[in-house]
């Protein structure tokens, strides 16, 4: 928080529904979310609502009455929305609150990423990630707590060995932990202690590799392995369209037959894949 040479004076910027921010002088370092909300010109004031921006990125509702040490908390920006009128949601795997409808550029400025150099996501539960546009409005109403992720825009910085950063940061935010596999003219990806469905099989997690042809991710990811060999607990048999070998990385992967006929260059990638491969463990017969 900048102090000015009369001590009792301090700014802070206070934003709207847009993320549109003015500077404003408040006499006092603790002001009331009453305080903030009278600053930023609406009224009435208990139709409003005040969030604090920390420097982490998470936002902290001041109550009406509430003091909030703008300096002990390091917060320079405060938020003033309509109370009646937020919905909680998940960005980044922190919780959120805005207005009903949002656009994607403020929830790429929410996350605290550079709107021109990522793009967002709607994690869409059993179904392919959703890219929100910055001009896109986002309906936070619906049932259920909506989920989004941001990731660095696929270009030819920030690549890893193998995948595009887009995947990258995927896998990143949930949790999946990977490794590049090279090996003669093979090229994938193993993601490593990936979770099965409970009581499916006779072990609760495996390595599922995935083999990248040339041309990824323009080209289409086809089948995918897993190891250890999964059986099913119920029946001790393979399920469908498994029972062939793989050998690489010194250990014998079982192919999961499941061809791809559809794949979409420029949409498809590693996130819809592990949406087939979760979706074809919870099917296996």
């Amino acid at each position: 928080m900048n102090v000015h040479s009369h001590v009792d004076r301090y700014e802070v910027e206070i934003g709207d529904e847009n993320l549109n921010f003015t500077r404003h002088v408040i006499d006092d370092p603790k002001p009331t979310g009453r305080q903030l909300i009278k600053s930023a010109g609406v009224h009435p004031v208990e139709d409003y609502v005040a969030l604090a921006m920390l420097p982490d990125g998470r936002l902290e509702d001041v109550g009406l009455d509430e003091l909030f040490d703008l300096r002990g908390q390091g917060a320079e920006r405060v938020v003033v929305l309509k109370a009646d009128a937020t919905y909680r949601f998940i960005l980044d795997d922190a919780e959120r609150v805005w207005k009903t409808v949002v656009s994607g550029r403020v929830l790429k400025l929410l996350a605290g990423v550079d709107p021109a150099r990522h793009d967002l996501y709607q994690d869409i539960r059993g179904g392919d990630d959703l890219l929100i546009r910055d001009t896109d409005l986002v309906d936070l109403t619906r049932k259920g707590v909506e989920r989004f992720f941001t990731a660095v825009s696929q270009t030819t910085e920030g690549l890893s060995a193998l995948l595009p950063s887009r995947d990258v940061a995927y896998l990143d935010n949930r949790g999946i932990a990977h490794d590049d596999l090279v090996e003669g003219g093979q090229r994938g990806i193993v993601l490593r202690d990936f979770p099965l469905p409970a009581g499916k099989f006779g072990v609760d997690k495996a390595d599922i590799l995935m083999l990248l042809p040339p041309g990824y991710p323009d080209c289409p990811v086809d089948m995918w392995y897993a190891y250890p060999w999964l059986r099913l607990a119920a029946t001790g048999a393979d399920p469908r369209q498994t029972s062939v070998p793989l050998m690489a990385a010194g250990r014998t992967w079982q192919r999961w037959s499941r061809h791809n006929y559809e794949w979409r260059a420029g949409t498809d990638g590693v996130h819809t894949m592990v949406k087939r491969i979760e979706r074809a463990l919870a099917e296996a017969a």
